[in-house]
């Protein structure tokens, strides 16, 4: 009787299927913009976990359109295959629409090759869930930021006209997996799941020398620079740091003064000493797009154990999660006398707050959870 259990619970084994997911975004490891550093994170925690893992990408880097990455490559026990696209950047907008629908033609064909798997459609490019679900019956999106409204937000017209696909995608996934309330609001079938910061972030300890104020990542069009701009001008005893790029560090390069410093992106292995080099971290977002972006260097600024002074909108998603948390502090867009307060005020115990709410709520180890149960549901 023994024996035959015990051929039975084998046989229950290999007839089970292993769970297969395939990511699919323009980026991935080990490109290093944001998301490609979630998708990576989540695809190998999920190979390491046993799924059969798989994503589907473009051969290019973010911040390098002529990087020539390996067609295809298994790293960390996931099969990454690499699309052929065109490489005309993001500099140049009818280039990067060429680079989209090559993308989108290249992506259509892998997804239908892997119709027995969920298929997790981030958004780069924007309305991969309308390609994925056109592929596939097994989708979930992972909605990184709200498109067409981002793009009617930052004053580009006509983008309306794709809502009703962009829809229609979104009601025949099987989930829709978004960053805060504010953004569920907005989409069916949403489940919140908060993205994360890389796990090795932890506090470091800073030479106590002047003030020294933060802004990491990406400074584009999404993001509120007129109230920071001034409050610089008001504080020319406090040294700024920019660390990173984007389409308004040109502008601040311009009009800052002499206590800015600015430095390029960093590694993902030197995030930590880039993060803890500074006493508070500036966030900011302009009023109008939220709930359609939820600006993921909140989370790394909590890891370090830092202050968030953010600038946006005080009952948008980043205010909500500062008050909460008691993290730090919340200024209102045009309020540059107000941001010199908070700057002047900033406590380094919000920081050590920060770092507590982030173990608690944010680290990856709780997204994971919540990502292996969706994923769970619409597998099976």
């Amino acid at each position: 009787m023994p024996e035959d259990k015990d051929r039975g619970a084998r046989a229950v084994c290999e007839t089970t299927p292993v769970p297969r997911v395939v990511f699919v975004n323009r980026y991935f490891h080990p490109d290093h913009s944001a998301t490609s550093q979630m998708a990576s994170d989540l695809a190998f925690h999920l190979a390491s976990h046993g799924w059969e893992v798989e994503a589907i990408t473009s051969r290019q880097r973010y911040d390098d359109p002529d990087a020539r990455l390996p067609e295809q490559e298994i790293v960390n026990g996931v099969t990454i295959t690499r699309l052929a696209t065109t490489r005309f950047g993001r500099s140049f907008l009818p280039g990067r629409v060429i680079d989209y629908l090559t993308f989108y033609l290249g992506a259509f064909a892998a997804i239908r090759n892997h119709r027995d798997s969920v298929i997790i459609a981030m958004t780069d490019p924007p309305l991969l869930s309308v390609v994925a679900s056109l592929a596939s019956s097994r989708v979930v999106n992972w909605i990184q930021d709200l498109f067409p409204e981002v793009g009617e937000a930052l004053g580009l017209r006509g983008l309306g006209l794709l809502r009703p696909l962009r829809n229609w995608s979104l009601r025949r996934a099987r989930a829709n997996v978004v960053l805060g309330e504010l953004m569920a609001a907005r989409v069916p079938k949403s489940t919140v799941i908060h993205n994360w910061a890389d796990p090795s972030l932890e506090p470091l300890p800073r030479a106590k020398t002047e003030l020294t104020i933060g802004y990491s990542g990406n400074l584009g069009r999404a993001h509120e620079v007129e109230t920071i701009l001034a409050a610089m001008q008001m504080l020319p005893d406090v040294r700024f740091v920019f660390t990173g790029g984007g389409a308004q560090l040109d502008r601040v390069r311009r009009e800052a003064g002499t206590n800015v410093e600015f430095r390029p992106y960093v590694k993902r292995e030197k995030l930590r000493e880039s993060l803890s080099s500074v006493d508070a971290h500036l966030v900011s977002l302009q009023p109008s797009l939220e709930g359609l972006i939820v600006p993921s260097k909140l989370y790394g600024i909590m890891a370090v154990g830092r202050p968030v002074i953010f600038v946006g909108a005080g009952g948008g998603e980043v205010a909500r999660i500062i008050r909460q948390c008691r993290c730090g502090l919340v200024v209102e867009p045009g309020d540059a006398e107000g941001l010199v307060r908070a700057i002047r005020n900033i406590d380094m115990e919000m920081g050590r707050r920060g770092r507590e709410a982030y173990q608690s709520r944010f680290a990856p180890a709780h997204a994971f959870d919540a990502w292996e149960r969706v994923l769970q549901e619409a597998w099976s």
